[in-house]
Parts: structure tokens; sequence; C-alpha cells
């Protein structure tokens, strides 16, 4: 995009095209479901089955971590309603948002509200549940292990009686407060799948069904007195009976449930920190009177004034005034950034100086704030393709469990002692239900996404989803545009040189009047330029737009071609390549100039380099990558510029079709290849590259065209958001570890694999306090991602 004075007229309105009109199909819409009720990612798979089955539904998503359903569906055939029957018909239930008014902007807080009261409702009745079942457990723990633990009590617990007294308190733990088990067992079985409830369901109901029967027939259990007990662990209770291993068992887990909640409330942190930046009225003007609305009536064209300290409560373009802004909260970045007439604002950055007077360009859910979050919402809502083994693992493992349950029960009733092989088969095979645990794998990858792009998000890296973050990891060369990525993107008019009898300022004039109607940056820069200088520039026709060369107008009667060397060549004209070497040679883009037929002088402009890029180039190095530059621009000019930010390999005069083939000439060579560029002109090079990353300042336009938007034109933050990247797949792969290893091993050892070896069992308690910590481990390691440090600017 640098020298070929094409107007990025058509490809912004493209890129515009495929953001309000596509993704899918016309009717196509998409929508964000909070599901109730799921506890493992087995319930998650159901429930995207299901939804994925539903007439209408073009794709669903089901994330376990985040508990939402992300759903694009033909509006003409379904909707958010129906889609929530087909959740409730698999036996949970969804949270959709109820319609508002036309002028209520409210929707999208709406249904926060809503998902924020239901989650804290659920936690509320999680923790009223434990703390029941942990009041009933501890005297039922106290009676049957007491004795064991204190041989002195062994006498006052061994009271007649005791089993009713144990039936009694263990009664209300499984079916009161751990009831959620069994029904969503229930519901699981109505479906024909099963999941975790399946397993605790069946291994709490085996131990208390034995007691039972044990305590109402105790002679079918009876064995002689000099019979085996349990070692290391493993015994048997007083009369036989194992109230205290449901109980506990059923208390333990609810435990887990309850740490996992708050674990997994953390890794939403992020989100909810955006969401609740913005302002929550807004000062407008109306009718000629100065009024206090809530931010949702704020309507597109009011005027909005912002006094000293205040947030700027939507996007809009200054009218009036003079400021400095905090940007922080969006782009990470601590300096304040001046504003004046004309320029544009976000909402929810707070206005720190002067008050400010602007117009309402974008509200309620089209702000750059509610973009941000919802492109956050919905990458973490994606799977990474790391996720598809865990996935696959998940999707058998509960049916695997059971049968190496019944197994684990069969040999040890075969093989073991006649005296006890009964209850050794019976709390070898509990413990091996109760052990197992798939919510660990489920949680592996989306709670490490969850947290990871949180983290971005509030350092201005936006990232898109589970498959940016895994391709970003494993990047080998990255690719960077020199226009607005290396360089400011302001490109000023350095040196008039003209020829063949023009003088500079009628020169310039010429060539201003012509690139008025190109938006191309240079030509907005001689346009800048001749308007400083009080040129007068006129109206021009038959404006062309020669495809990466240049422009050609008829300005006064007199026909003006503007463009590079290879433009002139093309007319059989002589240009003056010798003083362009010269120019080039110093970082600056000659633009070849035509009058009439004739050459008429050259036009310098230098584009400056950002202050941050060469020390981001060296970073970027310094991850490993290998840097290379991209541009329109003649070979000398990018030379110059790639010297100054310390680039060897330079791909100059390439025009705007060709980048993609240059992207794919890397990949040619075996590369992982990213493009940073604009996010629209770049476009196709965007879409080539293993992952592209837009700079920009965080329009719907750049954050819809890349897998990794940086709202901060900062190139630090291209390695930044690689860096994250790697750290947050690095943490996916630990979790991942983690998990496999915990069932991997749990599970044998649970199943009585080292008995042989070591006469040690696994007790179903222990197991069941393995399995509660499990997932709550998983999450902890995926929440070290907040304290991930991204390099900051020095100055």
């Amino acid at each position: 995009m640098e020298t070929d004075h094409t107007s990025p007229q058509s490809s912004l309105a493209t890129a515009e095209l495929e953001l309000h009109e596509t993704p899918v199909a016309l009717a196509s819409e998409q929508a964000e479901l909070p599901l109730l009720g799921m506890h493992c990612a087995a319930c998650a798979a159901r429930i995207e089955r299901a939804l994925n089955k539903a007439e209408g539904v073009e794709t669903a998503n089901v994330n376990f971590a985040t508990t939402r359903a992300s759903v694009t569906y033909d509006s003409a055939i379904t909707d958010p309603y129906r889609l929530r029957e087909v959740v409730q018909k698999a036996g949970y239930d969804a949270i959709v948002q109820i319609e508002e008014t036309e002028d209520d902007e409210s929707g999208t807080v709406s249904l926060n509200d809503a998902e924020g009261a239901a989650r804290e409702a659920e936690y509320a009745s999680q923790k009223r549940c434990f703390f029941t079942a942990l009041a009933l457990t501890i005297p039922v723990a106290v009676m049957a292990m007491g004795g064991h633990l204190v041989p002195a009590l062994k006498s006052v617990f061994n009271f007649p009686g005791r089993a009713w007294l144990e039936l009694a308190l263990t009664a209300p733990v499984l079916f009161w407060a751990g009831r959620e088990f069994f029904v969503g067992a229930w519901n699981a079985a109505r479906h024909r799948a099963a999941d975790m409830n399946t397993l605790v369901a069946i291994g709490t109901l085996a131990a208390f069904l034995y007691s039972v029967v044990a305590t109402f027939a105790p002679s079918l259990f009876a064995v002689p007195s000099h019979g085996g007990g349990m070692q290391d662990g493993m015994r048997m209770t007083s009369g036989g009976v194992y109230y205290e291993v449901a109980a506990i068992v059923v208390t333990l887990i609810l435990m887990g449930r309850l740490l996992e909640a708050r674990a997994r409330a953390q890794t939403g942190s992020a989100i909810r920190a955006l969401m609740e930046l913005g302002a929550k009225t807004a000062r407008v003007e109306r009718n000629g009177q100065e009024l206090e609305v809530p931010i949702e009536k704020v309507r597109v064209g009011d005027l909005v004034w912002v006094r000293p300290g205040e947030k700027i409560p939507v996007d809009g373009v200054v009218e009036s005034g003079q400021s400095s802004v905090d940007e922080s909260m969006l782009t990470g970045e601590p300096l304040a950034v001046k504003k004046a007439v004309g320029d544009k604002v976000i909402g929810a950055t707070i206005n720190k100086s002067g008050s400010l007077r602007f117009r309402a360009t974008k509200v309620g859910t089209d702000t750059v704030l509610q973009g941000i979050v919802r492109m956050v919402q919905q990458a973490q809502g994606t799977k990474a393709p790391i996720q598809k083994l865990a996935d696959t693992v998940a999707g058998v493992f509960v049916p695997i469990v059971i049968c190496i349950a019944i197994a684990t029960f069969m040999g040890w009733f075969l093989f073991a002692p006649s005296e006890s092989r009964l209850s050794l088969a019976l709390l070898t095979s509990v413990s091996v239900l109760v052990i197992a645990c798939p919510c660990a794998l489920g949680l592996a990858t989306p709670t490490a996404i969850m947290v990871g792009t949180g983290r971005g998000a509030q350092n201005g890296i936006l990232i898109k989803g589970g498959e940016a973050l895994e391709s970003a990891q494993s990047l080998q060369a990255i690719v960077l545009d020199k226009t607005g990525t290396i360089t400011q993107g302001k490109p000023s008019v350095t040196d008039v040189l003209p020829t063949g009898g023009f003088e500079s300022d009628e020169l310039l004039r010429l060539v201003a009047s012509a690139e008025r109607s190109s938006e191309h940056p240079l030509g907005e820069a001689i346009v800048r330029s001749a308007k400083e200088k009080g040129l007068a520039l006129v109206q021009t026709d038959k404006f062309e737009a020669l495809g990466g060369r240049g422009i050609a107008a008829r300005v006064e009667g007199r026909q003006v071609v503007i463009g590079n060397a290879r433009l002139l060549r093309e007319r059989g004209l002589n240009s003056d390549e010798t003083e362009a070497s010269r120019l080039a040679n110093d970082g600056k883009t000659p633009v070849f100039v035509a009058v009439d037929g004739g050459f008429a002088g050259i036009v310098a402009v230098a584009d400056p380099v950002k202050p941050d890029s060469p020390a981001a180039v060296e970073q970027l190095k310094a991850l490993g990558l290998e840097v290379i530059m991209l541009t329109g621009d003649n070979e000398a000019t990018a030379r110059a510029i790639a010297r100054q930010v310390g680039i060897e390999r330079v791909f100059a005069g390439v025009l705007p079709d060709g980048k993609a083939a240059k992207i794919q000439e890397l990949q040619g060579e075996g590369k992982q290849v990213a493009m940073v560029g604009d996010g629209i002109n770049d476009a196709p090079a965007l879409a080539q590259a293993n992952v592209g990353i837009a700079m920009g300042t965080g329009t719907d336009v750049a954050i819809e065209a890349a897998d990794i938007t940086l709202v901060k034109g900062d190139l630090r933050g291209v390695a930044n958001s690689i860096a994250l990247s790697r750290a947050t797949v690095t943490n996916i792969k630990q979790n991942l570890f983690f998990a496999f290893i915990y069932n991997v091993l749990g599970i044998p050892i649970a199943a009585g694999l080292l008995y042989p070896f070591t006469g040690w069992l696994l007790s179903p308690i222990l197991a069941s306090a393995a399995m509660a910590l499990s997932s709550v481990s998983v999450i902890s390691n995926a929440l070290r991602l907040r304290d991930f440090q991204l390099e900051r600017r020095n100055d």
C-alpha cells in the first residue's frame, strides 16, 4: 500500500460489506447462550450435539469453561427461544435475551445481568448444598472413623443403632445436597448418554445401597470374625456399612465444584472488567438543553459533552474543545493521547484535562468497547486444534471408566479372599468411578484460552480464538507492511524538484489538485502540504486510478500523470531516475510527474519511522522470528527504511494484488508466516498468512479483518501477541499433560493395580478428594497467565 496510488475505496467497501452483511448468509445470525446445569465436558458435548442437530442451526460450539454456546443459525427458521428449548430437551437450560424496544440499546447489558444473577443464584445454591452436606457428613465420618483414629473411643462410637443414625444422616446428603448428581445422571440416561454425574451417582449409590441392605439384613454380609480386613486405608467399617464413603464422596465433590466455580469466575475477570469500563450516563445536548441520560438512551448524532475527569460515554468525533484522553484501559498504553477537533474518541476512555464536545457516531453494541467485548467472548468460545484430542477422549471417557469399574468389581470379586471379596470389589470399583475426571480434560484448553485472551484484551491485543493462538505460537517468519506498521503512516512532502520550466509551487499545486480525488496516504500528504503553503487547488475531471502504479487526471485542461517510474516508462517518458535514486537512498519516496506528455519533475514524500519500530523488530528477532518487510515502494527507499529498523530481507515494488503471492511464496519455503498490515487493503495477504495481524485503532473493520488485532498501532504489540500466544499454548499443554497423567495414573491405582506389589489400596474418600481437586488444579495453572508480563514503551 505504498506507492501504487490505488484508492482503497473499493477494498474498504468490500471489507464493510463482509463485516455488516455476511458471514454465512443474509438470514444468518449469531447468538450467545449462557448455559445452566452443565457440570462436565460430556455435558458440553451433549448440548453441542443437540444444537447442531436442531433445525436451522448452521454451527454450534459449546465451551465448557465459559459455560456458553455460540450458535450461528438461520433466523428464518429458528430463533434463540427455540434454541433454548433444544437445550432444555437435552436436560439443561439456557439464558435468552429478552426482546427490548428499538430505543433500548441495553440488550447486551441485560443479558450479562441476567447471566450474572443466574450464576450468583447457582453459586449460592451450591454453597448451601455443600455446607448442609458438610454439617451432616462430619458426624457420620466421626462415628465411622473415630474408633479407628482413637482406639480408646471405639466402644463409644460402636453403639447399637449407629448404622441407622448414619443412614438417617447420609440420606439427605445424597438425595438433597447431592441431588444434582442423580438428576444429571438420569437426564443423561434418558438421552442414552453418560457423564460425570453418572460416575458419581453410580459410585455413591452403590456404596449407599450396599449399606442399606447391610443395615436392614446384616446377616447377608456376615463374615467370619477372623476375616481379613482392609489394609492401608481400605478398611471395613463397623457393621460392614459404608455410609461415610457415600457421604464424604458427595461432600468432597460438592466442595470441588464450589472451588471450581470460584476459580472459573476468576478466569473471566478480564472480560468483566472490560464490560464494567463503560460510563453509566451521558450528558447530551437536545433541543438546546443539556440533559443527563442513561447510556442506553444515547443516539447516533447526539452532541455529547464531557468534562475533565469524566469517562467518554460512546464513540464519536470531536466538534469542539481540546483535551488529553487516557486510552490505557483499551490499548494498554499509559500515555494520554491529545484530542482536538476532528479527532475520534472511544467510549469508556477517560477525558483528562479539557472539556470536549463531540458528535456520537457509534452507540450501544456498536461501540469499539462492545466490539472488543464481543470479539473476546467469541474468541473464548472457540476451540483450539490442540483440544480435539481432549474432546475425543472426553467423548468416550465415561463409558470406558464404567467398563473399567465393572471389570474392577468382577476381578476383585472373583480373585479376592472370600471373606472380604464383596467389600473389596465394591470399594475399588467405587474408587475407580469417583477418581475419574473428564472435567480436567474439558477445562484444560478453554480455561487457558479464556485467561490468555482476557490478558491480551486488557493490553490492547485482541486474539480471535484458539486457532489463532495455536498458529501464532508456531510462527517462523513475520512480514511487516511498511506504511502504518513500521512507519507512522503520516507521510509529508520533503522535496519538490520541478523540470521543464515549472516552478515548484506550480508543480505542487497541479499534483495536489489531481491527488484530491485519491485516498492514498502519499496523495493525502501532497494535498496537505499544498494546503499548508496556501496554494489554491482546483477541481479535476477524468480522474483515473492506475492500479499499483499511480493516477491520471485532467487539471485546468492539462493532462497530469502521477506515479512511479514504471508508469512513466509505460507512457514512453524518460524520468530523472538518478535524482530519484538519491532520494530513495535517503528513505524518501519519489513521486514522478508528467504534464501533457512531458516529464515535469519529482515530488518526494517521506514517512517517518515509528520511534518504537527498531526495538520492536529486535524483540521479534529475539523470539526467533525472521522479520521481512513488504512494500509497494521502490527498492532503494525500502532498503533505506529497512536499514533504519534492522530488517535484512525486503520485498519491494510489490503491487497490492501481489502481496498474497509473496506470503504464499514464503509458505512454499516451509515457513509458518504472519502478515502484519492495516487490516483493509492488505486483506488478501492477511487471509493468506497463517496468522493475520491488523495494526489499527480498534475500528470495527480492523477487528473483523484479522486473526489478531492490535488496538494501539504499536509494533511492540506484535511481539507481545506472539509471546502471549506461546505462553498460552504452553499453559494448555501443561494442563492437558496433567489431566491425562492424572487419569492415566489415578484410575489404575484406584482399581488396585498396586495392591499385589505394595498391599496398598486407594480409599474412595481419597479418590473423591483427588478428583475434586484435579479441576481446580487445572484452572489454577491457567490463572497464572494473568501475571504474564508484556513489554511496555519506555517513553
